[in-house]
């Protein structure tokens, strides 16, 4: 296991930031951690890192406890904050070459570690520029060279994509993935698409408390209301809600039908079913019995932004 969180609570004065949580996250995972501001994720991820400490509770990284062990800790961690420090009068590779001296790396290694960040983060091009010539896309590059200078087995990424523009967003997510096929990694974000498209596993906090963890499709399946599937058929019919509707209305396991409008003889429909019944199968069954061309058929599934919203702004939600 590369982190074991226990029990983990933080205080602010009276305010409970983290409140008496626990997880865990396997060895080669990315695992996306989400929450509102004020969640508590930012702590988490300081705590985990050795920046801050716990009131309570426990939290091992590769087997190490980070109140015991915190140097070896820090060691195994490569961490991007959200407000990525850098010194801006440096050029890209003094800055490295300073952070590899950092973690006692020297010599033949330290010139080999800055080529190959340099080449993982797509640097090349802007290797000799000081730091503060470089776009936000670059300068969030060299944050994640600096957090990987040390070659750790667990990066913690906070907010790795925030400021970017999408195609710098398409690069950071392209380079997280690369890295995750060889690290494990934690990241924090609040773009949900970047987590459907990057992280194996999501753990969703609010108000100190992990309300949701699970795979993305889980989580999307877990918080699934009724089921809606949208049609488009062809049919040579006089009126749709006459000869169309009913028949659709009449099938086993359909709650209701809504008629979405007709152009010439494609006409619109969508299907609604308790949550768990999907009725594909049945029409297209019906529509090849009734002759009816279908042209389109799809289904609804909740979004993770949904599932988000539900969890972190629904009532009794902690």
């Amino acid at each position: 296991m590369a982190i074991a969180v226990r029990n983990l609570t933080k205080l602010y004065g009276n305010e409970k930031a983290v409140d008496n949580i626990s997880f865990d996250v396997k060895t080669g995972e990315i695992l996306g951690f989400l929450g509102p501001n004020g969640a508590g994720k930012t702590t988490t991820m300081k705590i985990v890192t050795c920046y801050l400490p716990p009131n309570a509770g426990t939290v091992e990284v590769e087997g190490y406890s980070i109140a015991d062990h915190s140097f070896e800790v820090r060691s195994k961690i490569g961490y991007l904050p959200e407000l990525n420090p850098l010194y801006l009068d440096m050029n890209v590779l003094e800055y490295l070459e300073y952070s590899a001296q950092l973690f006692g790396i020297k010599n033949s290694l330290l010139r080999e570690r800055m080529h190959e960040m340099v080449e993982v983060c797509g640097l090349g091009n802007v290797r000799h520029k000081d730091i503060g010539e470089l776009s936000k896309g670059y300068r969030q590059r060299v944050g994640l060279a600096q957090a990987m200078i040390h070659d750790p087995q667990v990066l913690i990424l906070d907010e790795p994509t925030s400021g970017l523009d999408p195609n710098q967003i398409v690069e950071i997510r392209n380079l997280i993935k690369k890295l995750g096929r060889a690290k494990t990694v934690v990241l924090s974000t609040h773009i949900l698409s970047e987590v459907q498209a990057t992280c194996d596993r999501v753990i969703i906090i609010n108000k100190g408390h992990i309300v949701a963890d699970g795979t993305p499709d889980q989580l999307q399946q877990n918080f699934r209301g009724a089921e809606m599937v949208s049609l488009e058929l062809k049919a040579n019919v006089t009126n749709a809600m006459t000869e169309i509707f009913p028949k659709l209305k009449a099938m086993p396991l359909v709650d209701s039908v809504e008629y979405g409008g007709q152009d010439g003889e494609m006409h619109r429909f969508t299907v609604h079913t308790a949550k768990g019944n999907d009725v594909r199968e049945q029409l297209f069954q019906k529509a090849v019995d009734e002759h009816w061309t279908l042209l389109e058929m799809s289904r609804k599934t909740t979004s993770l932004e949904e599932v988000f919203h539900e969890l972190t702004m629904g009532e009794g939600k902690k």
